[in-house]
């Protein structure tokens, strides 16, 4: 098998073009893509090694108080550089489909629909799925924890305002998702200097310990994680499913490749993201060093002096309501790439930016996301409670990544078992062990993620094994094209002008709706289009070229159109562009004709009930099929049909 050379091929993206625009668009990723991990100093390192909040946490003597913070600070020195450089600035950003990022996204690269059977979905979409599931969840975790990690400096700075923590943090979760409709585009414009600063300012916090402490440098020999570990056993291993907390918010660097593009991205990481997060994170190992131990509860706000504490608890607030933009803006991507792959039920899809058909915003899943964080908040009130829930969501994510990147890099790459497997094993080891340290604490918490991971596999697999099977009822009773038009060149009906358009599901046969109309109204349209439209599992395609035209005579015409997953299906666009295959329709003289379908689920379906009932619901509380496909509402004609599953 030949190689294929990875390719950063985009669809209609945007792509800055000289050093302004890719300045701005750098701005913009800092402000969305890297919030979360940019907030991590608030809570990290106190998870860790600060006694009073953590049940897990190393105790410390005057003796072990230098090796354990150095451990600690080893072993998160380490986890950003493999784990968020190496494994996704520097790979996984390479496994672009068509400059679309993603779990879904990649797995979309290998997925092959022929595959997908009533029996089952191939192993590696599967996984996509259950990793989008589990990234969904983290949209819920990462805005409580974040915004929760920076207003618990309030209750630090008076413990008389501790009753406020939590009632000013959902406020502000509040405030954070109602803004969501102006698009990432603007909230990462407005955001970026925002998250400039506040790198800047947690990067001096650090140099200036530093400088009052060098020797916590030598944090970057890995042999002091290798010590930390050998010497505190099981305790220490526990420790490092803290230390992840670290990388948290490198899943959502990638799903939120389609939104900036990877060149933007690796730049802002590398010149002002990581930079600021090493000299914080250095920072605070130093001031631990030169304390007595258990003298600090809260090292990130124990850096502060007592006069620059409320202004930098006012610059950590903005940062912890940017840091959830990240999972936010990668959970509409999910939903949206589902929903064209035929795996998530049809939603408002709004574009933001006429520029960048990446940048889009979805109410459903903005709404539904706000009313889980808020009783995420209520449910475990602090950051260290919402510690547990959080680790098991991202190694979850990031563990199934590393298995799809090792299966594009063997077909669709091709690259030999070895050299695929020298990535595939350092990294899922990597992730296993963060995965198995946090997995201690599914009891106390990380059971949400799970959960959350389970039931949203379950609605995208319920949704698309309804469709398969509705499509398959729906095409044991309908008529064979050639026999349908024999049968109007026998006994020709009358003719009105105008075009009529029947939505069609699969291109061969003759949809129902049209038997159903002819049946009742015993009419035909001058024209008479049947109109399919098919979803390819790459986000861009070129419709002019996927788009076919084919004249079935007595005035029928079959239209199949092709779309990618990232793509919205407009389809009296699509009738325009059919105009230089050879057919046109007159916009106001055409009418479309859609089935309104309503479900019985006591029909001899394989499908489970559960499944059934599940199905029916999902089907009735979709976006109506006349919005989705951008048709005119007063040109839509709908026939009631009952059908049995």
């Amino acid at each position: 098998m030949e190689a294929v050379v990875p390719r950063s091929d985009v669809g209609p993206h945007h792509i800055p073009r000289g050093r302004r625009e890719l300045a701005v668009a750098s701005l913009g990723a800092l402000g969305v893509v890297y919030g979360d991990i940019g907030t991590s100093p608030l809570y990290a390192m106190k998870e860790c090694l600060a006694a009073p909040y953590s049940p897990h946490a190393i105790a410390s003597t005057t003796e072990t108080l230098a090796p354990n913070v150095l451990g600690v600070l080893s072993l998160m020195f380490w986890a950003l550089m493999l784990v968020v450089t190496v494994k996704y600035l520097v790979f996984v950003l390479r496994a672009d489909n068509k400059g679309e990022g993603g779990i879904l996204a990649l797995a979309a690269l290998l997925d092959d629909s022929g595959k997908r059977t009533r029996r089952g979905l191939p192993i590696a979409l599967a996984l996509g799925l259950f990793g989008a599931g589990l990234l969904m969840g983290d949209g819920m975790i990462t805005p409580a924890i974040s915004v929760l990690g920076a207003m618990e400096g309030l209750s630090d700075h008076s413990p008389a305002l501790g009753h406020l923590v939590v009632p000013i943090t959902i406020g502000i979760i509040v405030g954070l998702f109602v803004v969501q409709r102006h698009g990432t585009g603007r909230i990462g414009t407005a955001f970026g200097p925002v998250m400039v600063l506040w790198f800047l300012a947690i990067g001096v916090l650090g140099l200036r310990w530093i400088l009052v402490e060098p020797a916590v440098l030598s944090a970057v020999n890995p042999l002091h994680g290798i010590a930390f570990l050998r010497s505190h056993g099981v305790h220490g291993f526990l420790i490092v499913g803290l230390v992840f907390l670290v990388v948290t918010g490198g899943e959502a660097l990638y799903a939120d490749m389609g939104h900036f593009g990877k060149t933007p991205i690796r730049i802002a990481w590398f010149t002002i993201a990581l930079p600021g997060l090493l000299l914080n994170y250095f920072g605070q190992g130093a001031l631990l060093i030169s304390s007595e131990p258990g003298t600090i509860a809260n090292p990130f706000y124990a850096m502060v002096d007592g006069p620059l504490q409320i202004p930098m608890l006012v610059l950590a607030t903005m940062a912890a309501i940017i840091a959830s933009q990240a999972l936010i803006s990668g959970v509409f991507s999910l939903t949206r790439q589902a929903m064209q792959l035929g795996f998530w039920p049809r939603v408002t899809v709004v574009h933001t930016n006429a520029k960048s058909e990446g940048q889009i915003y979805i109410p459903e899943m903005n709404w539904l996301l706000m009313i889980g964080c808020i009783v995420l908040v209520l449910q475990f009130q602090s950051s260290s409670g919402l510690a547990a829930a959080y680790g098991i969501a991202v190694t979850g994510t990031m563990g199934i990544t590393s298995c799809l990147f090792y299966l594009v890099c063997r077909q669709r790459w091709g690259y030999s078992r070895p050299k695929a497997l020298a990535f595939l094993v350092p990294f899922l080891t990597i992730d296993l062990a963060f995965f198995g340290a946090n997995a201690a604490k599914i009891l106390d918490g990380g059971w949400f993620p799970l959960a959350a991971g389970v039931c949203v596999y379950l609605v995208m697999t319920t949704w698309w094994r309804g469709r398969l099977e509705l499509s398959q009822v729906m095409d044991a009773i309908s008529v064979p094209e050639d026999l349908f038009l024999a049968d109007i060149a026998t006994s020709p009906p009358p003719r009105v002008r105008g075009t009529a358009v029947f939505m069609a599901s699969t291109p061969g046969g003759v949809p129902n709706v049209l038997m159903h109309h002819l049946k009742h109204n015993q009419v035909l349209h001058q024209h008479v289009v049947l109109f399919s439209l098919h979803t390819e599992a790459v986000p861009w395609v070129d419709l002019d070229r996927n788009l076919e035209v084919h004249e079935l005579g007595h005035g029928f015409f079959r239209v199949v159109a092709k779309v990618g997953f990232m793509q919205t299906p407009d389809v009296p666009k699509l009738l325009t562009r059919a105009a230089r295959k050879g057919f046109t329709a007159q916009p106001m003289t055409t009418t479309y004709y859609l089935g309104r379908q309503t479900l019985l689920t006591d029909g001899h379906s394989k499908l489970a009930r559960w499944r059934k009932v599940l199905f029916a619901f999902l089907a009735r509380n979709a976006r109506p099929p006349t919005a989705f496909f951008n048709l005119p509402p007063n040109r839509v004609v709908e026939l009631g049909l009952q059908i049995e599953m």
